[in-house]
């Protein structure tokens, strides 16, 4: 699952034309925490992922793989 969320955390990044830095600022994290999130190396929490979910303008669903846009 981590892999699967790490890949639209990536596919969201690149469509609003944001790099790790800038995502990671708005979470709150260093970059490289950021990048091992989009690598599926550490999982997002739930503050995160609603984070997550505001700044790309999607659904909590989408990024956890359950629901496509």
């Amino acid at each position: 699952m981590k892999e699967e969320v790490g890949k639209r955390l990536y596919e969201c990044r690149k469509t609003c034309g944001l790099t790790q830095r800038q995502v990671a600022e708005q979470l709150g994290v260093a970059q490289p925490v950021y990048s091992r999130f989009e690598k599926g190396k550490f999982e997002c929490n739930y503050d995160q992922l609603c984070k997550l979910s505001e700044l790309f303008d999607v659904s909590i669903d989408f990024l956890l793989g359950k629901a496509d846009i």
